[in-house]
């Protein structure tokens, strides 16, 4: 954790957002990250984020199970819906989401807006196209090679 909060420091003078993460298995370290949304113009560059991208480099895999992630700050839904994906056992993280709120990085509107029917949303969505996308699905289940995730 240490590590993770030491990459959230140095990440700020370097045009980053303050926060960082690190990927450990068996107590090594296999990658880091950091924020870099605003450095990259990445909306999606956050330190988990970037920690799972490095990680799955480094291990050749999508399946990161037996790793554990140290991350500086309550993961946001993003990222914490990263953090699933990727299967990583355990989440570690020091600042909680109500102290990133207190300094203008606050994620609550997106739970709040999960939690709403689709048609209460902010966001507007609607289906279109189903019956021509549905065909990608058949294809898929029939696919006797597919690697599974």
């Amino acid at each position: 954790m240490r590590e993770a909060i030491k990459l959230s420091i140095e990440n700020i003078p370097n045009g980053g957002g303050p926060f960082g993460a690190v990927i450990a298995r068996n107590g090594e370290i296999i990658a880091t990250g950091v924020n870099r949304v605003t450095a990259s113009g990445d909306p999606t560059a956050h330190a988990e984020v970037s920690a799972i991208r490095n990680a799955a480099r480094v291990l050749g895999t999508f399946n990161l199970s037996g790793c554990e992630i140290f991350t500086s700050c309550e993961p946001c839904p993003m990222c914490l819906g990263a953090i699933y994906w990727a299967r990583l056992d355990k989440v570690y993280y020091a600042n909680t989401k109500n102290d990133a709120k207190a300094i203008g990085f606050d994620d609550s509107f997106i739970y709040d807006e999960l939690a709403l029917p689709r048609d209460r949303r902010r966001l507007p969505s609607e289906p279109v196209l189903r019956d021509e996308a549905i065909k990608a699905f058949g294809i898929w289940q029939t696919k006797e090679d597919k690697i599974e995730y």
